[in-house]
């Protein structure tokens, strides 16, 4: 009998109380602008932060994970003078320091990467061969095609950014946003006065489709054009795509090439892409039953970003939209947040939660169009009441505005870096100087109290830990071992994969998790070993073909993850 996907993390009813303590989650501005909760000492179980590195040399406004375990970090080449040299001595036409490093998170060191062209405003996708797509940019990068390969390059190691210049995008694109569809393709839509979408790799000579939804959106009291910019896009179980772009919803088929139905609008009157910036997520998927929901949190009043260019800074959303898609007749819960947010990032973590962190309380994406940034992570649970999903964490020193990001790494924690509000560098007499850190967080599950109900990975199918990275099929039953110091119980324990994601703007592009179908835990020998069956995804509308990370879940604590790669043998 298949054993039910179930578990309640030991931790919640602390966090509870930690949420409900005296001005946890009363927002307050201090003398120095910045938004965080009134009582500014940290709560027990309300997370805690650790310095990984002062300085990486560039800030980082664009980072991912990638197979292996280091991560990718870019700014944009027009920055200006960066605090670290490129690599050999070398030089390009506009300086001779580096805006792109590659970041071993786990022992914090990092060097530094060529990037031949401007790529504010890229997107990416990591592609079912472990490779990094990045494309478009701006001014001479509006067209560029990066790939970044850590894996099967003979020269691995020192692996470098390179440009493909025989086969560029069909359309120049900046601000556009790529998704990895079911057949391993990507796809790459918008962008600024792009009102139309293409597919990696392109076949040769084609031309980009248009796409008349992005063309009736855009509101006249904004930025024209601009409220389009980094549409949030969702690959759904059933093969379309969610697409939201200002405030407006459509449900494309890429494969038919058509919108198949429009949705309702979020109707809090709050705009949520860019420059009014919220962050959206497709919650985790639990198998056998899929059901998607989608959740975008934070953004900006209409207008805000033009109000900021004038020197007023409107007061951010404290709304969530939340929306059902297997409804019949899908509709938008608003939840409200404890605090107000734009520029925020959200991060799915394996537990099923949502992290929502970064930003500021007033104004709008983009160079010295914000104040009061907030400082206090916050902790989403959707499986709780709604009243009670929300958990203010404890706060970073660091303010992370424009160009700030956030991402999964494979020990749980969440790798924060960046925040350059200003049009180049900048490190003194400002009120917020370009920051060039990485920090990580570490969620509530990470606490020493919870060690004793840590799993860790020891073994599994298809040489799980002892092969790196192995490949599995869909729908094939995969055995995996772990150990544990405390067991709690069979229906405690989950097994989940994450996609690791492309981060920028406040967009988590082919950010995903699914938890997989228990069939059966057991225990094992030596005593503490336990044995879980799960079924792998029977289809690539599930999970795309790829690189994930694999975490197994014990009462709510999640283990270090191991690498494995899904399809395309």
């Amino acid at each position: 009998m298949a054993i039910k996907n179930f578990s309640f993390p030991l931790f919640f009813f602390l966090i509870s109380v930690v949420s409900h303590l005296p001005g946890v989650a009363s927002p307050a501005s201090g003398v120095d602008g910045f938004q965080r909760i009134s009582n500014a000492v940290d709560v027990p179980n309300g997370g805690s932060w650790r310095m990984l590195q002062r300085s990486i040399g560039i800030s980082a406004m664009h980072m991912q994970l990638l197979p292996g375990g280091k991560l990718i970090v870019s700014d944009r080449t027009g920055a200006g003078l960066s605090k670290i040299s490129l690599p050999g001595g070398r030089c390009l036409k506009k300086d001779c320091t580096a805006h792109s490093v590659l970041f071993d998170v786990a022992d914090s060191t990092f060097r530094p990467l060529t990037l031949l062209t401007d790529n504010l405003g890229s997107a990416g996708a990591l592609l079912p061969n472990g490779s990094l797509l990045q494309t478009g940019g701006f001014d001479d990068g509006e067209l560029a095609v990066r790939t970044f390969d850590p894996l099967s390059s003979p020269t691995a190691a020192g692996a470098d950014w390179v440009e493909q210049h025989s086969n560029p995008l069909a359309a120049g694109r900046s601000y556009a946003s790529d998704q990895i569809l079911p057949d391993g393709r990507v796809l790459v839509l918008g962008g600024l006065r792009q009102l139309s979408y293409e597919f990696f790799p392109r076949q040769e000579n084609s031309s980009a489709v248009h796409f008349d939804f992005l063309g009736g959106n855009s509101d006249r009291e904004s930025m024209g054009e601009e409220s389009l910019l980094y549409p949030f896009l969702h690959l759904l179980p059933d093969g379309t795509l969610f697409v939201f772009a200002n405030n407006h919803v459509a449900i494309l088929d890429a494969s038919l090439r058509r919108v198949i139905r429009r949705l309702p609008s979020i109707p809090d009157g709050f705009h949520r892409s860019y420059p009014s910036s919220g962050s959206s997520v497709l919650l985790r998927l639990s198998l056998p039953n899929p059901d998607p929901e989608i959740l975008i949190c934070g953004g900006a009043p209409l207008g805000a970003d033009k109000a900021a260019v004038n020197g007023t800074f409107l007061t951010s959303a404290d709304t969530c939209g939340l929306i059902a898609l297997e409804r019949d007749d899908p509709s938008w819960v608003i939840q409200e947040m404890p605090l107000p947010r734009v520029m925020g990032d959200m991060v799915l973590l394996p537990t099923g939660d949502v992290l929502i962190i970064n930003g500021a309380s007033t104004g709008a994406a983009g160079a010295e169009m914000a104040r009061k940034p907030v400082l206090n992570p916050i902790l989403y649970r959707p499986g709780l009441p709604t009243v009670s999903r929300f958990v203010v964490m404890n706060h970073s020193p660091i303010p992370r505005l424009y160009g700030s990001t956030a991402a999964l790494d494979t020990y749980g924690r969440v790798l924060v870096g960046g925040s350059n509000p200003h049009d180049g560098y900048v490190f003194s007499d400002v009120t917020f100087p370009t920051d060039l850190s990485i920090e990580a967080f570490h969620p509530p599950y990470m606490d020493a109290l919870f060690s004793a109900f840590r799993p860790r990975i020891i073994g599994g199918g298809g040489g799980l830990v002892a092969v790196v990275m192995p490949r599995f099929d869909y729908d094939e039953r995969v055995t995996l071992r772990f150990e544990v110091g405390m067991f709690r119980d069979p229906q405690a324990v989950e097994v989940v994969l994450v996609a690791p994601t492309f981060v920028t703007h406040s967009v988590g592009m082919n950010q995903r998790a699914v938890a997989l179908q228990v069939e059966r835990v057991e225990s094992s020998s030596p005593p503490l070993n336990y044995d879980v069956d799960v079924r792998v995804p029977p289809s690539p509308t599930i999970a795309p073909p790829g690189y994930y990370m694999l975490f197994v879940v014990h009462a709510g604590v999640p283990s270090e993850a191991v690498w494995v790669r899904i399809g395309l043998h």
